[in-house]
């Protein structure tokens, strides 16, 4: 009995083939023109990123952020807002990984779970330096082709859309208000 007497179909389609999720904290030192005294804000924006593979288990992420900090300094008399980009790289290993895909051509997709956010952030103790703390967290999907073998129905029908009934029925003309578009007209 040859496969396709068995009635199965072997079909070759895109699907996810490898999914990795990686939380990352970093501490940035960011250094202001003026020795701060206290801090008064701190935000993180511009986060710009991308992906590709690395190795056969690893997504490299590629990325930028700018951590903006409001701080006081000569003794709490001046204000200023110091920014600066910070650039990173995460390696993000594949939790899930099929080796079972057609081709070498894949497509990496990350996602962002958690933009990058600033958790503390406090001047250094021992110089004029400022510490930002940060998290971020990233989902990745691998997408490669691959081969589905599935079962096919002898006594499958097959639907034509002429088949359906798309005829309204009374209880469904009772709803339709018929100046509904003269409300429209008058206003």
């Amino acid at each position: 009995m040859s496969f396709l007497d068995q009635e199965y179909r072997e079909i070759i389609t895109k699907a996810v083939i490898g999914k990795g999720r990686k939380f990352t904290q970093d501490t940035n030192t960011i250094t202001p023109s003026h020795k701060p005294t206290s801090i008064l804000g701190c935000w993180v924006i511009n986060h710009l990123y991308n992906a590709k593979i690395k190795a056969d288990d690893v997504v490299e992420v590629n990325g930028s952020y700018d951590v903006n900090v409001w701080y006081s300094y000569n003794d709490n008399t001046k204000t200023e807002v110091v920014t600066e980009r910070v650039i990173y790289c995460d390696h993000i290993k594949l939790s899930v990984k099929d080796d079972h895909t057609l081709g070498d051509e894949l497509e990496v997709f990350a996602k962002v779970i958690q933009q990058p956010n600033c958790l503390e952030c406090k001047i250094a103790s021992h110089d004029s330096k400022i510490m930002v703390e940060v998290e971020r967290e990233f989902l990745v999907e691998v997408i490669g082709e691959t081969k589905v073998t599935v079962k096919v129905d002898p006594n499958g029908t097959v639907v034509d859309d002429d088949d359906w009934d798309f005829e309204l029925n009374d209880d469904e003309f009772e709803d339709v208000d018929p100046d509904f578009l003269a409300e429209f007209e008058e206003e």
